[in-house]
């Protein structure tokens, strides 16, 4: 059911957000005791009806309040068959199942071929199907990669080959005859007939030179670790090198169970304005066993962010950004010189993201690609050959990410926000940008993943109420068949038996101080901003209730989605149950609004969210249904650093804040980061200065509980440590929780537990 928002349909009123900021200013924000929390279609549920709610051990201890998974079969190579796995006792076989009729095809493997069972772990299947790949024992590297254990499966001879030690990235090539990975930092490729071992580097060592995997940074933020890359025809590997040796090193203590003394793990992790790796980009020559280095003048400070083969073996695509992450470049390598040309560039006045939005044609000289150059993300048809572009998307709304291409069809495959800026949808457009089509329905938040081929495609779609919904399908493109996969009833009938909290989206005004990014449409403007509200399952509008706002904040992330949030919807409904109104805003710098949205707290980040967050709580606290004086704050990550400043910034209007693992002065964070949007220290120190928390603990006048793990490699617990510092100094009272050897996500059950428990515990006493 939608929402009406002062006259104006939910559907209507996020796509004018998308279309026309302009109009939406214009509509004043009027709130009362009445309509303010009533809209006149609500998906309350009856507050006299309801089984009681669930308990807040439940959350933790209750697999029945979540939705079942996907359990999706991977798609075959082929992109027509489900590749399935079956177990009986120890032996386990893999088999092709046809997606239609879900008849069984053929064995590809099994484990009773052999005389010793191949462990069970993750495996990858060659694109003719010849060859199968298996990782077992898996050992942690950085937060996202991992060394294991390997082994090849010959499917047609039926032969198995282990390679000796653990391994990171094994890659087959595409004409099946070597295997390439990483082991302690260098590189090796087996031939796969000769089964004979060939080190390509040598120079490979720990915390000094990577070959074929990157640093901690890429990895954490360009999204990125496989360093491999083979060429199509398989006669060259193009890999990655670092020299961290002017890196600077952190540090961190753990404390094993039972050890008198600490164990200290050392890492090359590179701080704001701090000197980064050296990065080239090497091909190796199959033929000749030669590698050469591509010629991207690594000497210079900059980022190869990513590398892929073109449509042939005659080029390697390098991206490069300048350190300031404002000027991108496309090359293309000739893999045999290490030439490098120029093919595309783009500069902006703020920073450019780097993505995966790049999908060369096959049998063409063109590729596709996305770009904020118009103002908003959109996809363009590029002919390298003839320097021609045409953009085949266009208008005042997002595309989120490129999904894949359906050579059969012509058509591209693509999630944006056209519909709704609070939901992705799907869409299937011609390379000519006509026949552009909406393949998903309105009312719902959709993640999709293309098939080989594009044949047939993953659906799992879900809503942000309190009749909240998780549905998977596959589905085939072009066509009306689907199967589904699970529709999640029993879930969804049971949160509709509890009396769970009315949640609303709505929109409230931004704070109206001007940007630093150039958009003279909405400079000195009030600008609407996205938001949900979670009322209380038997509000009494006669009363005062507290609000708890839910924040994260940071540059283009979300949310005001519509979208089942997990974890966080329970937590969220539980203490709504205890008559807490819960509020999460979009503010400016958040995403899917456009490029001068997104990059308006350029160069002042957290300025201008700390203040949206603060006008948002002004306006609720004119609420009559609102105590003005109880009104809090929590997030995590980027949203602890937010829940900080609003309540060192804004101590009249926050009497409470919750920060988890946040960052408290971004000269502590890593450099790609924290420099796309600030630049360095010594270039922007009013940046750093007048937006950090530690700045500003005299301000905190009412209640602040600071969680940190003290093992969190990515926002380190030295901020933490630098906030309690800086409020001793000041004078300011403050609680704390520690946990000992968690990391940034403190995601162990038995610490997650105690965590939302000890925020539960502060919430009820102290808002």
């Amino acid at each position: 059911m939608r929402t009406t928002i002062f006259g104006l349909s939910y559907c209507l009123l996020v796509h004018c957000l998308a279309q026309n900021n302009q109009a939406i200013t214009t509509i004043p924000l009027k709130i009362s005791n009445t309509d303010f929390f009533h809209p006149i279609h609500s998906d309350r549920l009856d507050t006299t009806k309801g089984n009681p709610l669930y308990s807040l051990d439940d959350i933790f201890n209750d697999p029945t309040l979540y939705p079942l998974p996907a359990k999706f079969d991977e798609f075959s190579p082929d992109g027509k068959h489900f590749l399935k796995r079956n177990q009986i006792g120890e032996n386990w076989y893999l088999f092709l199942q046809n997606i239609e009729t879900l008849d069984s095809v053929s064995v590809v493997f099994d484990s009773r071929w052999f005389d010793t069972i191949p462990s069970l772990g993750q495996y990858t299947l060659s694109g003719d199907g010849q060859f199968l790949v298996g990782q077992y024992e898996m050992q942690q590297v950085y937060r996202h990669s991992f060394t294991a254990r390997c082994y090849v499966v010959d499917l047609h001879s039926k032969k198995i080959t282990y390679i000796p030690g653990h391994i990171r990235y094994p890659s087959l090539s595409k004409d099946n005859k070597r295997l390439a990975y990483v082991k302690e930092n260098n590189v090796y490729i087996l031939n796969l007939s000769t089964k004979k071992e060939t080190q390509i580097t040598l120079d490979g060592s720990i915390n000094q030179i990577i070959n074929g995997a990157v640093d901690w940074v890429y990895e954490e933020e360009f999204s990125m670790s496989n360093g491999l890359r083979w060429s199509p025809s398989g006669n060259f590997l193009a890999f990655y090198h670092f020299d961290e040796s002017k890196v600077k090193e952190f540090s961190m203590d753990l404390f094993p169970s039972g050890e008198l003394y600490p164990k200290q793990e050392h890492w090359k992790y590179p701080k704001a304005g701090e000197d980064n790796a050296r990065v080239d980009v090497l091909i190796y020559n199959t033929a000749t066993g030669k590698t050469i280095t591509a010629k991207t003048n690594s000497e210079k400070d900059q980022y190869l962010p990513r590398i892929s083969w073109s449509q042939t073996d005659e080029s390697l695509s390098i991206q490069r950004l300048n350190r300031w992450q404002n000027h991108w470049e496309l090359f293309f390598c000739e893999p045999n010189t290490g030439k490098c040309e120029l093919i595309l560039e783009e500069k902006d006045s703020a920073y450019i993201d780097i993505t995966d939005n790049l999908l060369f044609l096959e049998n063409s000289t063109s590729f596709v690609y996305t770009s904020e150059k118009s103002g908003y993300n959109h996809l363009y048809l590029f002919d390298y050959k003839k320097k021609k572009e045409f953009a085949i998307t266009k208008g005042n709304w997002e595309v989120i990410a490129l999904l894949g291409y359906a050579a059969g069809n012509n058509t591209l495959v693509y999630s944006g926000t056209e519909q709704s800026t609070v939901e992705d949808h799907v869409y299937t457009v011609h390379l000519n940008g006509k026949e552009k089509t909406q393949i998903s329905t309105p009312g719902f938040n959709y993640s999709v993943a293309l098939a080989p081929q594009g044949l047939y495609y993953s659906e799992s779609r879900s809503t942000f109420s309190a009749y909240p919904q998780m549905q998977h399908r596959i589905k085939k493109l072009g066509s009306h068949w689907a199967r589904d996969i699970e529709l999640n009833t029993t879930w969804s009938q049971k949160m509709a038996a509890f009396n769970l909290g009315a949640i609303e989206f709505r929109f409230f005004n931004s704070d109206s101080i001007s940007t630093s990014y150039p958009d003279k449409d909405n400079a000195k403007k009030i600008i609407p901003l996205n938001a949900w509200i979670m009322n209380p399952p038997h509000f009494d509008p006669t009363e005062k209730h507290p609000v708890l706002m839910y924040v994260y904040g940071g540059p283009g992330i979300n949310t005001v989605r519509n979208q089942y949030g997990g974890r966080n919807f329970l937590w969220h409904q539980y203490l709504a149950s205890k008559g807490y109104i819960i509020v999460s805003v979009d503010n400016r710098g958040t995403g899917r609004r456009g490029a001068a949205f997104k990059k308006s707290t350029y160069l002042q980040l957290g300025k201008l969210e700390t203040l949206d967050h603060t006008s948002v709580a002004k306006q609720l606290g004119m609420v009559p249904s609102v105590d003005a004086n109880r009104i809090g704050i929590w997030g995590w990550s980027f949203g602890g650093y937010m829940s900080s400043s609003a309540i060192a910034k804004s101590g009249n209007v926050f009497s409470t804040a919750i920060a988890v693992a946040p960052v408290t002065h971004w000269k502590f964070y890593d450099n790609i980061y924290t420099e796309r949007f600030l630049r360095k220290p010594s270039e922007n120190p009013i940046g750093y200065e007048s937006n950090s928390p530690i700045n500003f603990t005299n301000g905190i006048k009412g209640n602040y509980l600071l969680i940190h793990g003290t093992a969190d490699d990515n926002v380190h617990w030295q901020n933490s440590a630098a906030m309690i510092n800086a409020m001793i100094k000041s004078g300011v009272s403050y609680d704390s929780e520690v946990y000992p050897n968690r990391n940034h996500g403190i995601g162990d059950r038995a610490a997650g537990i105690h965590l939302y428990k000890r925020m539960t515990r502060f919430i009820l006493e102290k808002l």
